[in-house]
């Protein structure tokens, strides 16, 4: 009777309540169901309240299950048709004037009596509970506002996470679990999970890999996007307010306190696949299916229909030829499963690299190394991450983890982050090697007469990688043979950077140099024709690291760059973004720096005076070009984690300046091209709010200032000192940047940093 009710007020609602109420009162028992009937058909509702009706009616725990079915069955068919729609239409946006079957399906309650009066009592029956599981997804898919009510339920959340341990409807309870946590507003904490460990114990191989998909919703930090809360002023502002851990690092300590549950994903990230024949022209097909079958769960369900059709078809048959004639949809090509596999891959990796990069990063790397993860990725390599068929295929996008794009894609993308977590400032990066190249590493500082470095000496033979070749050295060989254009080159440069990453090595440069990354580098810069300013900075920041202090790799840099149109070529490209080679200029200038005080060395002489870039750099001219412009192109409000390095570049100049006696040289020489440009002040006084900023960023107790000493040499308590000086109140200090602004234009205000 109340459905009956809302659809009088839906057709009448230009009346006033009170002629509504007068209908409704006036209403003639037992004819609301012909009034129902009457607006339906008017309304196109396809019976959409009378099945609601029903399936309310039928749900309880005494009814007639047979009829249940069959109403979920009908919605679920008006329902999935139209969801089908959606999501090939890219989820094109319903209009509430249409009333597409889901939202009407909404709006006579059907989402309400399917969560508190159909799904509970169901349970008990399985393929009930599937199909009302169905019926909700459909309706998540069309109708936002769905899930969102869903998703502000925590008691149906966490009721759904207790469906789970039931592998017959694990898919579809995992496929809605997955939609409702994308639109939840806040995070849910996994503690909450009835019985967390137990469930996740309960799973098998293949539910765990998907439950690493809810997974990576729970322990990520929420995007903030390209808006202003990405600067660091806005991330330090929140830091502040908010000093408890997240609930995404809260969520990551549950998981790793889930015994064997690190183990079991090292094993699922390096389990080998059977690999069929014809498996390039399967999957370049699987390209097309793939823009709608987004979900790893979607190719679950195929894979789960095709094998028990196979069991099936065994049964009836003992023929092997019936199973062999099968139509191609009864049969599942070994291709198929091997994409499975990847995608399984996909998200055990990313989970990975996000406990990689959390508060708890040690302990995580103790684990992964004793469950050999990166032995087991080398084995992987050659017959799974990168094999020869996909060289054909490189598709240009963007370097957003969490593009769009094939599995095969995806799967590369996640491999490459992982490494560069893995090696990223770590001394268990030796373990991307094998024990012939340990000892390689091993003679080039025996050969140099310097000492190995502690993390060589401690790393564990045992744990290393297996075969002729390491990880790193297969990944310098893809590498090399990656076409200009593919968007692969960002993620392997970044991989091998973390590589080199932390203090300098001399023999970690040297293993690299002796095969070929340098030339190749410089190829890739100025030859290739690259024009992805991603890409470009990736190579930038991996020349700095390759060749920084090592005099041997400024000798190979003039080998290649051997004429003046090729310098000018390099040049150009450094030229047109600093933010993008800020760090190789870092490098050039401490590099300088550190020859020009060995002037007793033959062959540091002798590059000195035959390298175009250091000679170029020692030009005072060009040093002081470069921190004008690192300067001008950040202020304090448009600081990032991309563009503060830029900032970080013009103290080292200044520092090294400082050292030789000649920081007021510099300072003047600002204030002279300040004047010259016509804007007296401007520069120093944002180089001033810029300096505050700078001591409140890394003198927080919580910012590792490691990083700045071991990838400069110099020492933190030096950068700190420097930065004092430069903020000196005394006007009569040479080396203070108040002494050399004037008067009129003094805008040394810090209310901006204190909001």
């Amino acid at each position: 009777f109340c459905i009956t009710c809302m659809t009088v007020f839906l057709e009448e609602k230009r009346k006033s309540p009170k002629d509504i109420g007068y209908e409704i009162q006036t209403l003639e028992f037992g004819k609301e169901d012909a009034l129902l009937q009457e607006r339906d058909n008017r309304a196109r509702w396809h019976g959409i309240p009378v099945l609601v009706q029903e399936l309310y009616a039928s749900s309880h725990l005494n009814s007639d299950f047979s009829r249940t079915r069959t109403v979920l069955k009908e919605l679920s068919s008006l329902l999935s048709m139209e969801a089908m729609s959606f999501v090939t239409e890219d989820r094109k946006t319903a209009q509430e004037s249409t009333f597409p079957n889901t939202y009407t399906f909404d709006l006579f309650g059907g989402v309400d009596v399917s969560v508190y009066s159909g799904l509970a009592p169901l349970s008990l029956n399985d393929d009930l509970v599937k199909d009302c599981l169905s019926v909700l997804y459909n309706c998540c898919i069309c109708t936002e506002g769905v899930t969102k009510s869903l998703a502000a339920r925590d008691d149906f959340v966490f009721f759904l996470f207790t469906l789970m341990t039931n592998k017959k409807i694990f898919l579809q309870t995992a496929t809605l679990i997955e939609d409702i946590l994308g639109v939840k507003k806040e995070m849910i904490q996994l503690d909450g999970i009835p019985n967390l460990p137990g469930l996740v114990q309960s799973f098998d191989q293949q539910q765990l890999a998907n439950f690493c998909r809810i997974l990576s919703v729970t322990i990520s930090e929420p995007d903030v996007g390209n808006d202003d809360k990405h600067t660091l002023l806005a991330k330090n502002a929140q830091q502040k307010r908010n000093t408890s851990p997240s609930r995404a690092e809260h969520n990551q300590v549950t998981l790793l306190n889930i015994p064997g549950f690190i183990e079991r994903l090292c094993k699922l990230a390096t389990r080998k696949v059977s690999e069929a024949t014809g498996v390039s022209n399967f999957l370049q097909e699987l390209e097309e299916w793939y823009t709608w079958l987004d979900n790893a769960l979607v190719l679950d369900a195929l894979v789960q229909m095709a094998t028990d059709e196979v069991e099936q078809s065994s049964t009836e048959s003992s023929d092997e030829s019936t199973l062999a004639t099968a139509p191609l949809r009864h049969r599942l090509p070994q291709s198929m499963k091997v994409v499975n596999e990847i995608m399984h891959k996909v998200e055990v990796l990313y989970v990975l690299c996000v406990l990689l990069m959390g508060r708890q990063r040690n302990q995580v790397h103790k684990m992964l190394a004793e469950f050999r993860l990166i032995p087991g990725l080398n084995s992987l390599f050659d017959k799974l991450i990168w094999r020869k068929y996909t060289a054909a295929n490189h598709v240009v996008h963007g370097q957003n983890e969490n593009c769009d794009c094939s599995p095969e894609i995806s799967f590369k993308i996640q491999f490459l982050r992982l490494l560069q977590s893995f090696s990223d400032h770590h001394e268990n990066k030796y373990l991307l090697l094998n024990s012939q190249e340990l000892n390689e590493l091993s003679a080039i500082s025996l050969k140099a007469n310097i000492p190995e470095v502690d993390a060589l000496v401690n790393t564990d033979r045992s744990l290393v990688c297996d075969g002729k070749k390491g990880l790193l050295t297969r990944l310098l060989t893809v590498m090399k043979r990656e076409p200009p254009d593919s968007s692969f080159r960002f993620w392997q440069a970044r991989a091998v950077e973390s590589f080199l990453r932390g203090a300098t090595s001399y023999a970690d440069q040297m293993f690299l140099l002796k095969r070929g990354l340098l030339e190749h580098i410089l190829f890739c810069i100025i030859d290739s024709g690259c024009r992805s300013r991603d890409v470009l900075q990736s190579y930038f920041d991996l020349l700095g690291e390759l060749m920084k202090f090592n005099v041997d790799a400024f000798k190979r840099f003039n080998k290649y760059v051997n004429t003046e149109e090729k310098f000018q070529a390099f040049l150009s490209q450094i030229d047109s973004s600093l933010v993008d080679s800020n760090m190789l200029l870092r490098c050039i200038v401490l590099s300088l720096d550190r020859f020009e005080n060995l002037a007793e060395d033959v062959r540091v002489v002798e590059v000195l005076s035959e390298c175009f870039l250091l000679s170029f750099m020692a030009r005072v001219e060009n040093r002081l070009s470069f921190l004008f412009r690192l300067i001008n192109i950040i202020n304090v409000q448009t600081l990032t984690q991309e563009n503060v390095s830029c900032l970080n570049t013009s103290l080292v100049v200044l520092m090294l300046a400082r050292r030789r006696g000649k920081l007021p040289f510099y300072l003047s020489a600002l204030r002279e091209k300040e004047r010259a440009e016509k804007y007296p002040g401007c520069l120093l006084n944002n180089f001033h709010q810029l300096l505050r900023f700078w001591q409140h960023h890394y003198l927080n107790k919580d910012k590792d200032s490691t990083c700045l000493e071991n990838s400069s040499c110099i020492p933190f308590s030096y950068w700190k000192e420097t930065v004092s000086v430069l903020l000196g109140e005394d006007r009569t200090s040479l080396c203070a940047i108040a002494s050399y602004i004037d008067e009129p234009y003094m805008e040394l205000d810090g209310a901006l940093l204190e909001d």
